[in-house]
């Protein structure tokens, strides 16, 4: 395994090709606090170096998604950028919205993959129990959409996707916490459920495609209407555990979309088709 300079070693793992492509690829997880290493290997296993960070909750780290420096990202993506001819960053949930923040940054990235995307910044909670930015850019924490204290679920288990829609609705500034999808110079893969429970993935992941296709930059979307917030990539076991709550889907229809998105995953990062073991 290779050695980033600054990260502590248990919160990630380089994964190095037995074919490499020439290419490699960040891989962010979402709200779990967990080093992403299945998905890296399978991408591993197509020819890319392939980096699987925890970004929260490790090591040295905030215990929770809260004022997560993006420069995290940006020093993990040097350090691969120093052994491949490319560099890309895939992310899902929170980590889409770290990967398309962190995108709209970075000029050098190739490609950046969001699944189950947003269009806006969202805020954690620190130990104090305060609202405040999922990010901070240079020391200063990125605009975010509060989420409203007073509403509760009314289904168990608990579908989100409400709280987020609400939330969104009676911001007054949401404008400002918009993740600006038009400065991102690299392809954009978006992939999305359509029956996400978590919150509305499919409905932002075409409004992203749309801003973007107003700025005269194309945008792959990948949707699957009966999907839910996790699909499942090929190659990978379906998940279980994490937080109790409605993710919407089936265990089908995730593992299609998976497969539905494959193609253009691999195409996106500049991977081998098929793994190559």
């Amino acid at each position: 395994m290779r050695s980033i300079g600054g990260i502590h070693q248990e919160n990630y793992e380089w994964l190095r090709p037995e074919h490499p492509c020439g290419a490699g690829v960040l891989v962010v997880a979402g709200s779990s606090g967990t080093v992403p290493v299945e998905r890296a290997s399978v991408l591993a296993s197509c020819g890319l170096e392939a980096v699987a960070l925890r970004w929260f909750g490790g090591a040295g780290q905030n215990v929770g998604p809260y004022k997560i420096e993006l420069e995290l990202f940006l020093h993990v993506l040097d350090e691969m950028a120093e052994v491949v001819d490319r560099v890309s960053i895939i992310g899902s949930s929170f980590g889409a919205e770290a990967a398309l923040s962190v995108a709209a940054r970075e000029k050098r990235l190739a490609s950046v993959v969001a699944i189950s995307p947003t269009t806006h910044v969202w805020p954690g909670r620190d130990p104090q129990g305060r609202m405040t930015s999922h990010w901070t850019w240079k020391n200063a924490p990125l605009p975010f959409v509060p989420l409203v204290d007073s509403w509760s679920p009314d289904d168990d288990p608990p579908s989100f996707r409400p709280w987020y829609e609400l939330s969104l609705d009676v911001a007054s500034d949401a404008a400002l916490a918009r993740i600006t999808v038009e400065e991102i110079d690299g392809e954009v893969l978006l992939v999305a459920g359509g029956d996400d429970q978590v919150w509305p993935s499919g409905v932002w992941a075409r409004e992203v495609a749309k801003r973007r296709t107003d700025s005269g930059r194309s945008t792959t979307v990948v949707i699957r209407p009966e999907a839910g917030h996790r699909p499942v990539l090929p190659g990978e076991s379906v998940p279980s555990g994490g937080r109790r709550m409605n993710r919407g889907g089936t265990t089908a229809a995730d593992i299609q979309l998976g497969k539905d998105a494959w193609p253009h995953i691999v195409d996106a990062l500049g991977a081998h088709r098929t793994p190559k073991r």
